[in-house]
């Protein structure tokens, strides 16, 4: 194999490859020891074709792949050789598109022209010197008894009540019949709906109308569907529904007591208050992690400037702008409904992509200089935990990332970030400040803000 720099700019690299016809042959020779056992051809036996009958029958075809092969481990072969790294798989080229013939009839060499873009030589800087404040967040006793009521409120049950008249808060059962203009249209009708009233799950106006009734009431109630409603149809138009009451039932909500904590499989009130102040830390501290994360990784874009592979940049690009405009399409929107002109939008986004792709980089250097790897057995966990989330589906849950490659790899990415951040910050030990719940969900928003 022959290889000659063709160009060299920044990160760009060009390279042509020779590889001599001798040693395809030699390749084609390999390749067709490999397959002369299991041949079968009309009038032999199984591993008894002559050689020289396969590669008269099958030669060509396999030619082309021990082409496309040579192509696939030659390119590799050069850039290992220079001690560079692809940033993308190298675009080829063959040098003499008008010979590929005579390449594949073994009377040519291979020559091709490999195009590619190779990773940046990065400095890691001193991350010891790295300044964050973390924040920390005490359960306090009003949180505790907020946390308490919403887990009380969620286990509401509803109670009939004879004669009662519906309030905010009841349950009402209903059948119903929607008509715009005189007329029904599709998907206004229904039988045993059971909705809260003041929840705002129905269209607005809906609910207001039912406060007040009674069970076996018959009652027109209006509603008019929102102008962004998906079915154009409707969106912004008045409704008549005819409703019939079936039921009317008031919310009873239970005591916070030794048997509301037992009802939960706790083994005491007491039990029951420390799980539910575990979970809550457990929500501060998360909150506080991804405050702390957003400004350790502004500090390490501020710690390394490094030219960036112009592919990883673009791609990074095209999957946020494909990500903004489905997110648009399916609000019923376009990029003219956007605050800023597309020029500044795109401008915006090039710059999130710049720093997705500079930060990628770093965190993988940093990773790979110190040897953090993600193991099987969380490798695992995280699989599981995944299949976890499609009850009944997990064998098909496994069987994907079985098959898919690249899906293992976004399993494994945030669980590699993951821990590159906790080593940077045992390096840099941040300083922690505590703080009220208020000032901590603040913060929260201020991240999502600018994370957006």
């Amino acid at each position: 194999m022959q290889v000659t720099e063709t160009s060299s700019e920044g990160l760009k690299r060009q390279l042509k490859v020779v590889v001599d016809a001798a040693e395809l042959g030699r390749r084609l020779s390999a390749r067709l020891g490999q397959v002369k056992d299991n041949v079968q051809v009309k009038g032999f036996r199984k591993g008894k074709v002559p050689v020289e009958h396969i590669k008269k029958m099958f030669g060509r075809s396999l030619m082309t792949e021990v082409v496309q092969e040579t192509i696939r481990d030659t390119s590799a072969e050069a850039i290992s050789d220079r001690k560079e790294r692809a940033a993308a798989v190298p675009d080829i080229e063959l040098a003499e598109q008008n010979r590929f013939e005579d390449i594949i009839n073994g009377k040519a060499d291979l020559a091709y022209v490999m195009s590619f873009e190779v990773l940046p030589n990065i400095a890691i800087g001193d991350l010891s010197g790295i300044k964050v404040e973390k924040l920390v967040t005490e359960v306090d006793e009003e949180s505790l008894g907020k946390a308490l009521a919403d887990l009380a409120r969620s286990n509401t049950t509803f109670l009939p009540e004879e004669g009662r008249k519906a309030e905010t808060g009841d349950r009402v059962t209903i059948d119903y019949v929607g008509s715009i203009d005189g007329k029904e249209f599709e998907g206004g009708k229904g039988e045993n709906l059971s909705l809260v009233l003041g929840n705002a799950n129905f269209i607005p106006g809906f609910e207001d109308g039912l406060l007040g009734v009674v069970e076996g009431e018959r009652r027109d109630v209006r509603g008019t569907f929102p102008d962004a409603y998906p079915v154009k149809e409707l969106a912004g138009k008045e409704a008549v529904f005819g409703i019939l009451v079936k039921r009317v039932e008031k919310p009873v909500t239970p005591e916070i007591d030794e048997d509301f904590a037992k009802g939960l499989g706790a083994e005491s009130l007491d039990r029951l208050k420390d799980m539910v102040k575990a979970q809550i830390a457990g929500e501060y501290e998360g909150v506080a992690r991804a405050k702390l994360k957003r400004e350790l990784l502004d500090e390490l874009e501020k710690l390394h400037d490094f030219e960036l592979p112009p592919t990883l940049v673009e791609r990074e690009f095209e999957g946020i702008w494909n990500q903004l405009t489905k997110a648009l399409e399916r609000q019923g929107k376009t990029l003219a409904d956007e605050e800023k002109p597309e020029d500044e939008l795109r401008a915006d986004y090039r710059r999130i992509a710049a720093r997705r792709v500079r930060l990628g980089l770093v965190i993988g250097e940093i990773g790979s200089k110190n040897k953090i790897e993600v193991s099987q057995d969380e490798m695992r966990r995280a699989l599981y935990e995944q299949a976890r989330r499609y009850p009944g589906r997990e064998k098909a849950v496994y069987e994907f990332y079985e098959k898919t490659p690249g899906a293992i790899a976004d399993l494994r990415a945030p669980i590699f970030e993951d821990k590159v951040i906790d080593f940077i910050l045992a390096a840099c030990k941040p300083a922690e400040r505590t703080v009220s719940r208020e000032e901590l969900m603040k913060a929260a928003e201020e991240t999502a803000q600018a994370e957006a």
